[in-house]
This record gives C-alpha cells, sequence and structure tokens, in this order.
C-alpha cells in the first residue's frame, strides 16, 4: 500500500511525492523518494520542515558513512578585504559583485541559538569563518555569546589583517585559539596573491599581537600554488620553527568556481614534506584526535611541527566531522558543496529549538559526501559554493 506523504509534508512538495506508508510516518524521509527538481528551492526547505517536525533523532548521530559530528564552522560575512587568488580573483568578485544584503545575515542572536543547537548534537569546536570575519562589526559580542555555550574550542580563521587591533578583545571575550593564512614571507609574492598589495609586515604585527593575548597555539595557514609561491614553502618552514606556532601548508583546491583549478596547479603534500625535510629533518607525529585535518610532522630536534593539509592528493572524506553555516543561515554538509539547507527558514519561521535539532539531524544521517575522494577534471568544473560564502 502507498500513501501520499500529505500527512508529514507541507503542500510545496506533499503532492508530488508517494512514500511507502512505513516511510510516510518515519522520521527520515530518503531522498531516493524526492524528484530532483523538489531538492532545491521550496522542494528543499519544505523536506527540511518535515524533518524539523517528525520526532525527535534517537541515538548516536552519524551520516551515511557512520561519521559523527563534532566541528562546526560558522561564516559570519561573505565579504573579505583581499582578493586571494585562490578564493576570490579580482576579476570575479569586483565593485559590482553582488554581496548577500545585511537583512540576509543571520544575527548574532539567531547564529547563537543555531550554535546551542548543534552542541546539543555533538558539536565540541566551533569555528568563525568568512570572508574575513573580523569586517563583520562587534563580533566580539558574536564570541562572548557563543563562549557562554560550554566547555567548547571556540577559533577563528582571518587574514590578519585586523587582528593587531583586534586580538585582546577577542581574547577578553572568549576566543581560544586564531589561524591565520599568510602564503608568503616574500612581500612581492603576498602582495601579489592577496591581490589588494598588503604587506607582509600587517600580518606579522598580527600574529604577533594574538600570541600576547594568548590565542595559542596559534597556527598559521599557507596555500600552496605551483608557480607562484611553491619557493616560499622552506623559507617559511625555517622562520616559523622553534616559534611555538604551527605552520600547516594547504594544497591547492577547486573550492568554488571561480579560481580556475588545475591539478598542474597542485604541490602535493608529499612533495611538500620532502623538501622541507631536506633541510629540516622530519618525523611523522601521530593525529590529536580522529578526524584532524592535518598530517601532523616534528621536527627531529624537538622545535616543533608543521602539519600538511592534503584534500586533493590524499583525502581525508572518510573522517570529516565538520559541518558548515553560511552567512543567511545554509548548512552545508561539504566544502564542495553545490547547495545548503536553509536553517534560517526555520530560525525565523516560528520553529523550536528541538524542531531545528530534527532537521540537523535528519540532514546529517542523510549525509554521504566524500567530494575529494571522487575528484576529476569533470567535478572540479561542477558548480560549488565559493569558499568565502561558507568558510573554509
Amino acid at each position: 500500500m502507498e500513501v501520499h506523504a500529505r500527512c508529514l509534508l507541507p503542500f510545496a512538495v506533499r503532492d508530488c511525492l508517494r512514500l511507502p506508508a512505513v516511510l510516510a510516518m518515519s522520521n527520515i524521509i530518503p531522498l531516493k523518494y524526492v524528484p530532483a527538481d523538489a531538492r532545491a528551492g521550496e522542494g528543499a526547505n519544505a523536506l527540511l520542515r518535515a524533518s524539523a517536525l517528525a520526532s525527535a533523532h534517537a541515538g548516536p548521530l552519524v551520516d551515511v558513512l557512520g561519521r559523527g559530528l563534532s566541528d562546526l564552522r560558522i561564516s559570519v560575512t561573505d565579504r573579505c578585504n583581499f582578493r586571494c587568488i585562490y578564493c576570490m580573483p579580482k576579476d570575479v568578485f569586483d565593485a559590482d559583485y553582488p554581496y548577500l544584503p545585511h537583512a540576509d545575515l543571520l544575527t548574532f542572536e539567531e547564529i547563537a541559538r543555531v550554535a546551542k543547537v548543534f552542541v546539543g548534537l555533538g558539536v565540541r569546536k566551533i569555528r568563525l569563518t568568512g570572508g574575513e570575519p573580523l569586517l563583520r562589526r562587534n563580533l566580539e559580542r558574536l564570541v562572548e555569546m557563543l563562549a557562554r555555550l560550554g566547555d567548547l574550542d571556540l577559533t577563528l580563521t582571518t587574514n590578519g589583517t585586523l587582528l593587531a587591533k583586534k586580538a585582546r578583545s577577542l581574547r577578553d571575550a572568549g576566543l581560544t585559539r586564531v589561524t591565520v593564512s599568510l602564503d608568503s614571507l616574500d612581500d612581492a609574492t603576498f602582495r601579489r596573491m592577496n591581490d589588494v598589495d598588503f604587506p607582509v609586515a600587517g600580518v606579522l604585527a598580527g600574529i604577533d599581537a594574538a600570541a600576547a593575548a594568548g590565542l595559542s597555539p596559534l597556527k598559521i595557514n599557507m596555500v600552496v600554488k605551483a608557480g607562484v609561491n611553491e619557493d616560499s614553502i622552506v623559507p617559511m618552514a625555517r622562520h616559523w620553527k622553534g616559534t611555538g606556532h604551527i605552520l600547516r601548508f594547504i594544497e591547492y583546491m577547486d573550492v568554488g568556481a571561480t579560481n580556475g583549478w588545475r591539478m598542474d596547479d597542485v604541490v602535493p603534500a608529499a612533495e611538500i614534506v620532502r623538501m622541507i625535510a631536506a633541510e629540516l629533518p622530519l618525523a611523522p607525529a601521530d593525529p590529536n584526535y580522529n578526524g584532524e585535518v592535518a598530517q601532523r610532522w616534528r621536527y627531529a630536534d624537538g622545535s616543533g611541527e608543521i602539519g600538511v593539509i592534503a584534500s586533493v592528493t590524499q583525502a581525508f572524506c572518510r573522517d570529516c566531522t565538520r559541518a558548515r553555516l553560511s552567512t543567511e543561515g545554509k548548512l552545508h554538509t561539504c566544502l564542495f558543496a553545490t547547495h545548503g539547507h536553509d536553517l534560517r527558514d526555520l530560525v525565523r519561521g516560528g520553529f523550536s529549538d528541538e524542531q531545528l535539532g530534527n532537521a540537523i539531524a535528519a540532514v546529517w544521517s542523510r549525509r554521504a559526501d566524500r567530494y575529494s575522494e571522487l575528484r576529476t577534471a569533470a567535478t572540479a568544473r561542477a558548480p560549488k559554493v565559493e569558499m568565502s560564502y561558507i568558510g573554509g
């Protein structure tokens, strides 16, 4: 016997689906029963609302591949004051680019509410991202609100341009750590990569201020692009060795659809390690926790460590426990996602925290993303959400 899903789904999709009776009353509606054109726009919103109204998720929350949910990355703005060639190229993100209007952004109160629900589902680490998150006015107020949610690893990723001014107030508000993006110590190379002529010295001042404020251990991320800054790999390692800061090298990735990614532009993580070890001997180190993004390498003389993030050549999808909340409240279950799930519709639609949790749990339990393990030249050209929109 089959029935219409009229008992569970709102009008937008209820008349286009026919579910087996046992599924019509279940917690989770498998996407195979949802027509492709109903998985976007109003159809997707209706499905999410239906999941919110279903009974609460029972048992440990894991996705289709058995991966839990422990990390939440929150983008607080889609704007940035850099135009990095691998993220927001200037010829696309120009003066006429249609950024989100302020009214579309989640308020701090809405972000804190959604984060609280995620914490209730098992999240123990929250990272604020952008765009450049420090461009969001009064961000310290949001940090203070999130810090009240409990014993969390509350972190932020920044390009460092405003960090010298903000580090102390962020620490006082409850931020625990920062990660700073710095792609070269060579001033000409760095200015060319950020494409707004910002000097290395400004970022170094931010790093020093963060360290002085106690935002540690401080991590420094370097995206490596062949033919652009691979000659900065060893100088960066040499400079940060022994400082207590952790330098991490990131393979150039096909995030979004505007950075012109080619496999030939990727410097493999194994080559990065080889280059450094030839001058500064390294030994592999165990991960700090399950699902850690970076592979850790310790200096043989005990003077610190580096990390390599090999999303392209050594994909780590099997251990990914990260969800992403976009600036306007869409839940993305992968950095390389093509679409998100509109939590703002629920937040502003009168749904309770419990119902919001039901919807998030339903999305996560259906999650089967493993883009980096399936990457090809064809997938690299597919339309994807820009990194500046959901954070790295």
